[in-house]
């Protein structure tokens, strides 16, 4: 299975707010027709509307793939809609949050091949990255159309078992909004020092994003990158002995957030 059959058979998107527009975007960009696409959504976007997709239609006999990309809160009432593709050859990929596996087989039975994914809001501008797990029914043909697909957003890792979701959950599915606390903080610091807001933002977005894209392009590790900016006695080093104090700084700090953010995945999906 790959990207020609999803254009010959067709590609059911369940939901279509942020992350499912993001997707769609990234997939008609790179070729997919727009008519091989049915999206199921309440509340269409002009956007969406323009697109070219096919928007609240009688869905596809036989499509190769349904993406489930609703909130969690909705997925009891939108399951029922593509209830019946399941037991078929037909591949179910599920981006919502909190919604084990198990759920799906219990509203599609066991014999369908599902993948769960958990991507991440930079996926908006192609910059996310997404881990995935299949459940027994989901073959390496499956897996693979699943990567090509969300590649479409950003990068992809495969998971070893459904458990780690809940620490992929702590760490980037949820790590983008203490990045984006982290620059409204050192914003503030900045202008703590006398630095104008606009400036202090500018220079703290500047920062972040150019430090990430040089984390991810450089060779060196991020512990030896830091080490190189850190003179011995210098002013990074001062503020690296407050940031890395075992007690109040980073480390525990990090440890309990990701922790708490993990633990309130298993608690959704548990519920």
């Amino acid at each position: 299975m790959n990207m020609d059959t999803v254009a010959a058979q067709g590609l059911v998107l369940l939901g279509c707010g942020k992350m499912g527009s993001a997707m769609l975007a990234g997939w008609l960009e790179r070729g997919l027709p727009a008519n091989s696409v049915w999206v199921v959504d309440p509340n269409p976007s002009d956007w969406l509307r323009d697109s070219g997709v096919h928007i609240n239609t009688p869905m596809p006999e036989d499509p190769a793939l349904v993406l489930v990309a609703v909130k969690p809160q909705m997925m009891g009432e939108a399951l029922p809609a593509i209830r019946r593709y399941g037991g078929s050859d037909v591949l179910f990929v599920s981006v919502a949050a909190g919604t084990p596996i198990a759920r799906f087989e219990e509203m599609l039975g066991a014999a369908t091949p599902i993948i769960r994914a958990m991507p991440n809001t930079p996926a908006a501008v192609g910059r996310g990255i997404t881990a995935l797990i299949g459940n027994a029914q989901a073959g390496e043909d499956h897996l693979a159309l699943a990567e090509s697909l969300l590649s479409a957003v950003g990068q992809t890792v495969r998971l070893e078992d459904e458990g780690q979701m809940d620490a992929v959950t702590g760490v980037s599915g949820s790590g983008p909004a203490y990045v984006f606390h982290l620059i409204e903080t050192l914003a503030a610091a900045g202008v703590a020092q006398g630095l104008s807001e606009d400036l202090a933002m500018r220079l703290a977005k500047a920062t972040v994003a150019g430090a990430g894209a040089l984390a991810e392009a450089a060779e060196e590790t991020p512990d030896q990158l830091r080490v190189n900016v850190t003179s011995p006695n210098g002013t990074t080093q001062a503020a690296l002995e407050v940031l890395m104090d075992e007690d109040s700084g980073f480390p525990p700090l990090l440890r309990r957030a990701v922790a708490a953010a993990a633990d309130r995945s298993r608690e959704l999906s548990d519920g």
